[in-house]
């Protein structure tokens, strides 16, 4: 396999190529009634004269982003310092300091078994005519859309870098779909999307940055397929994914009661993102010089954007897509003249 194809952002790559390169958790096993399932595999793959790659797979129960972007770094660092506590994250485990009053834990106890799958040890090849994309947006072009959606709609409290990147990348997806004669989508089909929110500087007291497992909730935004695919289709995700957030970010009893929990079912058509804009895997250094690349396995096709801060420039995001060969080469086309045309 070719090195330097792997890791270019210059053209789509096969996705079926990447998955060499993936280790496998092997299946749980049932003992006395209790499940004992594996949750974590590394594969590390040489490139002779090029290159490695070094592969995780968890299994979700372990942690969320943040807990497996710190153990990475921690990882590298122990490598790169020796076991230097200076340049360590030191986890935190202790779970008596969180506050929950409306019984959360018991909630989410209920969820998970209700959820049960025997099949999360299981990594599903994509279909041969799935390719991967990666787009950079860079600083200016995101500042140009905080500008835009601020003259339009004025009033909106919550504009980031993030309610924007997602809000525009949304938008070109559901427009990169109606490009395919093939497919007739109803106006009125709801079309949804969900992001994660870190919860722990929301607790009271707030837990450290540090503490390991997960910590998060999800918010779900709706809105008709119809108002996405025209000249305001941004103007929409935008909006619509920062009142979300911003409602929801101030309604603890929203959060604290699990409310959120079972918003997620049964939903059709949905986006959801891997990654924050706070994730820099590419600081990540073993000793060896910072990555060339790094991307998210599980990939849905089309139902998952990956996010993370972009390895060439401050300020500027990265963003992973899955999809059709030729929906991608819809979606890059789109999403590219939709930033030229930006006028403020």
């Amino acid at each position: 396999m070719d090195f330097d194809y792997l890791v270019s952002n210059d053209h789509p790559r096969n996705a079926k190529d990447i998955y060499h390169f993936v280790p496998h958790l092997t299946e749980p096993k049932d003992v006395l009634g209790v499940q004992f399932a594996p949750v974590l595999a590394i594969q590390v793959t040489l490139f002779p004269n090029h290159g490695i790659s070094i592969c995780f797979v968890n299994h979700h129960i372990v942690g969320d982003g943040s807990t497996i972007v710190g153990f990475i770094k921690s990882w590298a660092s122990l490598n790169k310092y020796g076991g230097n506590d200076e340049f360590m994250m030191i986890p935190f485990y202790d779970r008596s300091i969180v506050k929950e009053p409306y019984g959360l834990k018991g909630l989410l106890w209920d969820d998970m078994k209700k959820h049960k799958s025997t099949a999360d040890h299981v990594i599903l090849t994509p279909p041969d005519n799935i390719v991967r994309g990666t787009f950079i947006i860079r600083r200016n072009e995101i500042e140009k859309l905080k500008k835009l959606i601020s003259s339009r709609r004025p009033s909106l409290t919550h504009v980031t870098s993030y309610t924007v990147t997602c809000g525009y990348v949304w938008a070109c997806l559901i427009k990169s779909e109606d490009t395919d004669t093939d497919i007739i989508i109803d106006d009125n089909v709801m079309e949804y999307f969900s992001c994660t929110v870190d919860y722990r500087a929301r607790f009271d007291p707030p837990l450290p940055s540090s503490y390991f497992g997960n910590c998060i909730v999800w918010y779900i935004v709706k809105t008709r397929h119809v108002d996405l695919v025209g000249n305001e289709g941004f103007i929409i995700t935008a909006e619509s994914i920062g009142e979300t957030i911003h409602k929801r970010n101030k309604d603890k009893e929203y959060v604290l009661s699990g409310e959120w929990l079972d918003e997620d079912d049964h939903l059709f058509k949905f986006l959801s993102v891997a990654g924050s804009p706070k994730f820099d895997l590419y600081a990540t250094d073993f000793g060896w010089g910072r990555p060339e690349k790094w991307e998210f396995v599980s990939l849905q096709t089309g139902i998952l954007m990956t996010l993370g801060k972009s390895k060439d420039s401050n300020g500027d995001l990265e963003i992973g897509l899955s999809l059709p060969k030729t929906q991608m080469n819809a979606f890059a086309a789109i999403f590219t003249h939709g930033l030229e045309e930006i006028k403020i």
